[in-house]
C-alpha cells in the first residue's frame, strides 16, 4: 500500500460508489492515472480550460470498488482521475501532453512513493479519435529516446468510478497535509528530473 490517503486520512469509507456519466454535451471528459490521485487531480485542475478534475477508479474487474478495496490491490484498479475540460478552451492532445510533463513514465506500477498496480500510471481513451492521440503521443516519446521505455498503459476506457466523497478536492480540503503528503512522496522532484530538458 502506498502512501497516498493511507497515511493521511482518518473518516471511514463512504458506500460504495456508483459509475457516473457526463451527460453535458456542453464539456468533454478524458480519464488518466498518474499514481495518488489527489496530486494528479490538483495538477490538472491548474490547467486553464479544465472545468474541473474528479478522483476515482478504473481499469478494474471488480464493481462498486471503494479505496479500502482497491489500496489493497485485489479489484485490478487504479487510482484515476476524469477530467472535465472545454475543448473549445483545450484539446485532448493538449491534455495528453499536459499529462506526460506531470508523471514518471518509466516505472511500472507505482508512482514516486506509491507501489502497486494499483498506482500505475495510463491513458484511457474513449473513442477513435482520443485512441489515436494516445498513441501518437507516447510513439512519438518512444522515437525520441528520451525513455528506452514507457510503462503507462495506454487502453480502451472501462468503467470510472467516482472516488469516495473525502478524495474529492483533497488539495483543497487539507492543503497542509496533503503539502506534506506531496513533498515527502517526491514528486514534483522526480517530476523534474525525469522531464528536465536534454542538451
Amino acid at each position: 500500500m502506498g502512501l497516498c490517503a493511507a497515511s493521511f486520512l482518518a473518516p471511514a469509507a463512504d458506500p460504495a460508489a456508483n459509475p457516473t456519466t457526463d451527460s453535458n454535451t456542453a464539456k468533454a471528459s478524458a480519464i488518466f492515472a498518474g499514481g495518488c490521485f489527489w496530486c494528479i487531480e490538483a495538477d490538472f485542475e491548474k490547467l486553464p480550460g479544465v472545468i474541473e478534475a474528479e478522483s476515482g477508479y478504473t481499469a478494474g474487474k471488480t464493481p462498486n470498488p471503494t479505496y479500502e478495496t482497491v489500496s489493497a490491490g485485489s479489484t485490478g484498479h487504479t487510482e484515476a482521475v476524469r477530467v472535465f475540460y472545454d475543448p473549445n478552451r483545450v484539446s485532448y492532445a493538449q491534455l495528453v501532453e499536459y499529462f506526460w510533463r506531470h508523471i514518471d513514465p518509466t516505472v511500472k506500477d507505482r508512482q514516486f512513493c506509491d507501489v502497486g498496480s494499483q498506482y500505475r500510471s495510463g491513458i484511457y481513451w474513449q473513442g477513435e479519435v482520443e485512441q489515436k492521440v494516445a498513441e501518437a503521443s507516447r510513439d512519438a516519446l518512444l522515437k525520441s529516446a528520451r525513455f528506452p521505455v514507457i510503462h503507462t498503459e495506454v487502453l480502451p476506457a472501462t468503467t470510472f468510478w467516482p472516488a469516495e466523497e473525502y478524495h474529492q478536492d483533497y488539495y483543497k480540503k487539507n492543503p497542509l497535509r496533503y503539502g506534506y503528503y506531496r513533498t515527502s512522496c517526491g514528486r514534483d522532484a522526480r517530476v523534474k528530473q525525469v522531464w528536465q530538458e536534454k542538451n
